[in-house]
C-alpha cells in the first residue's frame, strides 16, 4: 500500500482571505469521512488568528453527505477577536452547496483554577494490544487493489482497540469502547498541528459505539448512520506523538439518533480533551433520507 501524510491532508491551500481549499481521501465509507471535514476546517481557522492562540472548543454540524471524490473548499468568517477569545465560523463548501458548518473559539494560555474530576481507566497498554490496520488486512486479505488504496489511508493514526470487535460478526455488548491511538508521522512542536490531529481522529469509531448494546455492525446493508453534529474541548496541551486512550460510551440510544462522549487521556492520566457527538442511527430495510 502507497504512503499516506495526514499533516498534508491537513495543509490547506489558501486561495483568498479567508478562503482555502482541502484534498479528500476516500476511506471506503459510504460519505467523505467526517474526522477530515473537522480536521480541515479547524485547519482552515488556525490559519485567521493570531500567533499564541490555541483553539479550545469547537461545535460542528453534519448537513449533507461530503464526495469524497472531490475537494471541499473552506469559507471562514471572523466573528469576534477580544483580548483572550476570538471566535471563527467555517462553512465547508461541495458543488456550490454548504455541507458542514462549525464555530470554533481560541484562547491566549493563561493560569487560572485547575481541577480534573476524571479518572483514566484501567486497561492493557497499547504494547499489549494489536494495531487495527493490521487487523483489518487480515480480515479482508486478498483484497483488489482499490480496496487496498482506501485501507491504506486509515495508516496515519495507530489505533490499537481494548475491546476485540470483529465487524463481520458483532456481538451485544455494552457502549462503552477504549481505543488507544497516535500519530505514525513525526508531529513537530506546533500544536495547532496536533490538535488538527486529534480532531480528525476524534471521529474513528465514535457513533458506532452506539451501535454495540444492539449486536449491529456499520458494515451492515440494513444500518444507516451519519454524524449530525460533533462538539469538541481540548483543555490540555498534548503530544499527538505519544499515545493518547480515547474513552468513548453511549449513554443514549432513541428516536433514530444515538449520543456518544467521549474522553481523551494521556498516559500520566491527565485528561487533555473531551468531546461529544450525536448521530442519525437508523434500521432500515429501504433506503431513507434523512
Amino acid at each position: 500500500m502507497k504512503e499516506v501524510k495526514l499533516n498534508a491532508l491537513l495543509s490547506l491551500e489558501k486561495l483568498e482571505v479567508g478562503l482555502y481549499r482541502g484534498q479528500s481521501w476516500d476511506l471506503g465509507f459510504r460519505a467523505l469521512f467526517g474526522g477530515q471535514v473537522l480536521g480541515q476546517a479547524l485547519a482552515a481557522a488556525q490559519q485567521t488568528v493570531e500567533p499564541g492562540q490555541q483553539a479550545h472548543s469547537f461545535h460542528c454540524y453534519f448537513l449533507l453527505p461530503g464526495d469524497a471524490s472531490k475537494e471541499v473548499i473552506y469559507d471562514v468568517e471572523s466573528i469576534r477577536d477580544g483580548r483572550s477569545f476570538c471566535t471563527r465560523r467555517v462553512k465547508a463548501i461541495q458543488n456550490g452547496r454548504t455541507i458542514f458548518y462549525m464555530t470554533a473559539s481560541f484562547q491566549f494560555p493563561e493560569k487560572g483554577l485547575e481541577h480534573q474530576f476524571a479518572d483514566m481507566p484501567d486497561v492493557p497498554p497499547p504494547q499489549e494490544l494489536q494495531s487495527e490496520i493490521d487487523c483489518y488486512k487480515k480480515l479482508f486479505a486478498n483484497m483488489p487493489e482499490s480496496m487496498q488504496e482506501k485501507l491504506s489511508y486509515h495508516e496515519p493514526i495507530d489505533m490499537r482497540s481494548v475491546q476485540s470487535v470483529n465487524p463481520k460478526a458483532p456481538k451485544t455488548t455494552k457502549p462503552v469502547r477504549y481505543v488507544w491511538m497516535r500519530a505514525t508521522e513525526e508531529l513537530g512542536n506546533d500544536l495547532a498541528e496536533h490538535q488538527r490531529m486529534l480532531a480528525y481522529a476524534s471521529d474513528y469509531y465514535f457513533l458506532v459505539t452506539a451501535l454495540q448494546p444492539h449486536g449491529l455492525s456499520i458494515m451492515d446493508k440494513d444500518i444507516r448512520m451519519a454524524t449530525i453534529d460533533h462538539a469538541m474541548w481540548f483543555h490540555r496541551e498534548f503530544d499527538f506523538n505519544q499515545w493518547i486512550l480515547y474513552c468513548m460510551d453511549s449513554p443514549f440510544g432513541g428516536n433514530a439518533r444515538g449520543l456518544v462522549k467521549g474522553q481523551f487521556f494521556d498516559m500520566q492520566g491527565n485528561l487533555i480533551a473531551s468531546a461529544m457527538q450525536e448521530g442519525l442511527m437508523r434500521k432500515v430495510t429501504s433506503e431513507k433520507s434523512t
